[in-house]
């Protein structure tokens, strides 16, 4: 993939493969995965508050819990990146979104892709964001970027992925959706 053109072109080309198993959570999340559009495309990253109960000082995407008046979980990815680094929903345009993952924290997340056009501004909401980063989305989608760790819970086997970028380490849920994306994208057409 050399291009955002040619990664738009894969991504939509592409169904999103469905996990082999998930578990019967009924609490919906949704994560926005930013694209923002320069001439080297990146995607950004939050690194989470330190006063959070939940993955405090873990990278995330932004994004959180559906709320009741959420007409869909595209209108929550949107609405907490709003919330989380103050990015207009005016300035994403949605491509589409990725299988849901099940969380360790009992949430069905689901990843929403959208890209986001220059120029933006992004302001950290302290409660929730120590700060935002960016990552070259290829160098995100690059799988060899990645190292895993098999480990067994609850009796069951689970693969936890991690990649580094410029000393931040990325793993678990945030770093198994890139995974996937990047699995799609590859794929042959």
């Amino acid at each position: 993939m050399t291009s955002l053109s040619d990664f738009i072109h894969r991504f939509q080309l592409q169904l999103p493969s469905q996990p082999p198993h998930l578990a019967g959570n009924q609490r919906n999340a949704a994560v926005l995965l930013p694209i923002i559009c320069k001439p080297e495309p990146t995607l950004l990253f939050t690194l989470r508050s330190q006063s959070l109960r939940s993955h405090a000082g873990q990278v995330a995407f932004p994004g959180g819990a559906a709320d009741p008046g959420d007409p869909s979980l595209i209108a929550t990815a949107l609405r907490e990146a709003e919330e989380e680094v103050h990015l207009p929903q005016d300035k994403v345009q949605i491509l589409g979104q990725l299988a849901p993952l099940d969380s360790i924290g009992g949430y069905r997340v689901t990843p929403v892709i959208g890209l986001v056009s220059t120029p933006v501004s992004f302001r950290t909401n302290p409660t929730e964001v120590a700060k935002i980063f960016e990552v070259p989305l290829f160098d995100a989608l690059s799988l060899p970027h990645y190292r895993y760790l098999d480990i067994k819970r609850r009796n069951q086997q689970h693969r936890i992925y991690f990649y580094w970028y410029q000393g931040q380490m990325i793993w678990g849920l945030t770093a198994a959706i890139i995974y996937r994306l990047a699995q799609q994208v590859q794929k042959s057409c």
